[in-house]
């Protein structure tokens, strides 16, 4: 969820519900860039992140997005500013106000020269020599490198080998990765990079902290798991379809969510969501969160407790799918916040609508990569399970992720158009209006069909 754009630089989603993420932006900076769209002004969240800057004590600089469109005011956002304390220097106040335009590339450089005299005056100064310390910005799986944290550089240098300790996540820095894409060998302070190496997936916001030796890192990682509260799972189940009915009979007092998404931000902004739902006849408890595919693991949690699992992002893996269906375990999978919010509202009002029930018919693995002229990335698939049709919906997964969801374009086997290929046998796929496939993707083959609430 968090956007970098160059060393020392992360930019924090608008949206409403991103709020604890926001807060922890403020906490992490040093300086806060507002950014203001000249045309709309003042929003309630722009209002919100201030409260977020003041609270950590961090200064604010404004930068007035937009000014490039035709009949914008700026004097209307300053006077905006002025009520709420951030008077702007050529009114007389301190507030620095950046006129710019990001897509006129305008006020740019002039803003980038105004942060570092911002940074000269407040004497921000970090020490490269002593162990590499800071926060992690926001972490989830990789394949082929496992764990991976984002982090901000606060104090310290960062060198490849080095013992971390993020939360509760172990880690010895194997990868040090810039926001391009390029292996670095040491980081510095202000630097965000993504590490590898990591045993487990820390939580966004932790901290770490560089350590001389594994033994040292380890027993601190001891002492907090110990503090960590273990969960009690009860038996009863019930699904988001029945939660008003359970409600209503008094058999409901407490509806628990496991919930999954493709990174920590998204698991943390939803958690604090679905929390905040709660009400007097019902408490929303969200019992377990991670980045990450929905595995067996998480299915057997959400049985024993009688959870539902709510997936953002994110898809459950082939063996977990079919563990959840035997066993009865609700699994809800979203791509947009709104409707994630806006179908528990409903469920606890008792208003569901008829849902669209998805099934899923085949994956198909990605082991070539063909270009052809005038039709574009056609896949070279094996057929792992199930079975692929011409009509199915599907989606592209990339560690688990969905990248893509879409129709197929064509479906062969070897030059013939086929209605559909079945688990064993290897096919091409194209998509439709989508080239962006590289090997080891997956491409899952679903329908959907739909199906009355069971209040």
């Amino acid at each position: 969820m968090w956007r970098l754009e160059k060393p020392g630089e992360f930019d924090t989603p608008g949206h409403e519900a991103f709020s604890a993420m926001r807060a922890r932006g403020a906490k992490t900076t040093d300086i806060v860039i507002l950014v203001v769209a000249a045309d709309d002004g003042i929003m309630p969240q722009t209002k919100e992140a201030i409260a977020h800057a003041r609270e950590a004590n961090v200064p604010i600089m404004v930068a007035l997005n937009k000014i490039d469109k035709p009949g914008v005011q700026i004097d209307r956002v300053k006077k905006q500013l002025a009520d709420l304390d951030l008077l702007a220097e050529d009114w007389g106040g301190k507030t620095v106000v950046a006129p710019v335009s990001a897509k006129a590339n305008k006020g740019i450089k002039e803003l980038l020269e105004l942060i570092l005299i911002q940074a000269d005056i407040l004497e921000l100064k970090a020490n490269p020599t002593q162990l590499a310390e800071g926060v992690v910005l926001e972490a989830k799986v990789v394949r082929g490198l496992g764990p991976v944290a984002t982090i901000l550089l606060q104090q310290g240098t960062l060198k490849k080998g080095d013992i971390l300790v993020l939360g509760t996540a172990f880690g010895k820095v194997r990868l040090l990765i810039d926001d391009h894409g390029r292996q670095l060998k040491e980081a510095f302070p202000s630097y965000a990079v993504e590490v590898s190496g990591l045993e487990s997936v820390p939580q966004a916001g932790d901290h770490f902290y560089c350590f001389k030796s594994e033994q040292e890192a380890r027993k601190l990682i001891g002492l907090r798991m110990q503090k960590q509260e273990e969960q009690k799972p009860e038996e009863s189940k019930v699904t988001l379809e029945s939660l008003y009915a359970k409600m209503k009979e008094g058999e409901v007092k407490e509806f628990k969510i496991v919930v999954k998404a493709d990174v920590q931000g998204s698991v943390e902004v939803i958690k604090q969501t679905i929390e905040k739902l709660s009400t007097p006849q019902v408490k929303m408890s969200v019992i377990y969160t991670a980045a990450g595919a929905i595995s067996e693991s998480d299915v057997n949690l959400a049985a024993a407790s009688g959870a539902v699992i709510i997936g953002f992002n994110i898809r459950p893996d082939p063996k977990a799918q079919e563990l959840a269906k035997a066993q009865k375990v609700d699994i809800k999978l979203y791509s947009i916040i709104y409707e994630l919010i806006d179908d528990l509202k409903k469920a606890m009002l008792g208003k569901l609508e008829p849902t669209l029930q998805e099934t899923v018919l085949g994956r198909a693995e990605v082991r070539n990569i063909f270009k052809v002229s005038k039709v574009g990335t056609v896949a070279g698939c094996s057929v792992v399970n199930g079975k692929v049709t011409r009509t199915c919906k599907v989606r592209l997964l990339r560690d688990s992720a969905v990248i893509f969801t879409g129709k197929i374009l064509s479906l062969k086997r070897f030059k013939d158009d086929a209605k559909e290929v079945l688990q064993g046998y290897e096919c091409g796929i194209g998509l439709e209006n989508y080239n962006d496939i590289k090997e080891g993707d997956v491409i899952e083959a679903f329908i959907v069909e739909e199906v009355a609430p069971t209040l």
